[in-house]
């Protein structure tokens, strides 16, 4: 008999939609784990995989899952053990990109077991500062992973987020035009971006953020979560009323802008003038140096008949659903 395990966050933002989650999910045989503090989700997702579950679902938004993905990282069984996602979270970013619309999409999904192999990707930032929760909850607080991106610049800093009709269209980059709406005296962000092993810099100087993407809402061309590369895009820091004035969106949109540099590479190293914030999927950690990597098709993921497969232009290096 399978054993799905859901670990619920009621804090998430939610709380309609996780409490129908927890009733649907007692019904269908789910064993229920509910939050109570900050890195209970880890700990949670670490022991539901230590002690066997075959599935953990998280039921909350981006936070909540990197949490429930960080527990099964240490736990070691990241083979072994399927993730899921249920949305009951202020931001359900991973969510819809794995396909699952709502509540009962998220466990349908899981239950169906129609899963894909996708990228994980890892941040090394050791230093002062690291994440208490995470150590408290046996985690590994200088090796931090994420499953949507790692931000830096000013959305990590000023916490805005878009309407959801902009961020459909824009993607990340919505984010950027809401925050220089609301936050137009950001200094900017003195980086240095190094991929790979090159030891000259890919970019250099003064940005207003960097998205290290592994999701597919990314400016320009979509990204690909099962390729084994990571998706940078760095925004240079101009004048707000270049990213404002009309038609600048359609122009970022259609990569028709200085502004805007974008890679691929399966690693990098960033490396900012003083410590700044970065935003894993939502969890902030703050670091002068960090340096992300990805592990490839490394996470069994439950998707959603919303699902896209990877586009043609990059392929994936995999077979398909597994």
């Amino acid at each position: 008999m399978t054993r799905r395990v859901l670990v619920r966050n009621p804090e998430s933002g939610d709380r309609e939609a996780g409490e129908r989650a927890v009733a649907m999910a007692r019904e269908r045989g789910y064993e229920i784990r509910t939050t109570e503090e900050a890195g209970d989700e880890v700990r949670m997702a670490r022991e539901a995989a230590t002690d066997g579950a075959d599935a953990v679902v998280a039921c909350g938004g981006d936070g909540t899952v990197n949490g429930v993905v960080r527990g099964v990282l240490g736990a070691g069984r990241l083979d072994e053990v399927a993730l899921g996602v249920v949305p009951a979270g202020t931001g359900n970013d991973f969510a819809e990109n794995v396909g699952v619309a709502d509540v009962e999409a998220g466990l349908d999904a899981v239950d169906a077991g129609e899963t894909r192999r996708i990228d994980l990707g890892i941040v090394e930032a050791p230093g002062a500062g690291a994440d208490e929760s995470a150590a408290a909850a046996g985690g590994d607080a200088t090796r931090r992973p994420f499953l949507n991106s790692c931000v830096g610049g000013l959305t990590a800093e000023a916490g805005a987020r878009p309407e959801s009709s902009l961020k459909q269209r824009m993607g990340v980059l919505a984010y950027v035009l809401t925050t220089l709406q609301h936050t137009r005296s950001f200094e900017g962000l003195e980086l240095t971006v190094r991929a790979g092993e090159e030891r000259d810099p890919v970019w250099s100087g003064e940005a207003v953020l960097l998205v290290v993407g592994n999701a597919r809402n990314l400016p320009g061309q979509p990204a690909n979560v099962e390729d084994g590369e990571l998706d940078v895009v760095v925004v240079e820091r101009a004048p707000a009323t270049d990213f404002l004035a009309a038609g600048a969106v359609d122009r970022v949109f259609g990569g028709e802008t200085p502004y805007l540099s974008r890679f691929r590479t399966p690693s990098l190293v960033v490396e900012a003038g003083r410590p700044r914030q970065f935003s894993l999927d939502g969890e902030l950690l703050k670091r002068r140096r960090i340096a992300a990597t990805t592990l490839e098709r490394s996470v069994t993921f439950a998707v959603g008949e919303g699902y896209e497969p990877p586009p043609d232009w990059h392929p994936s290096g995999g077979d398909g659903p597994d």
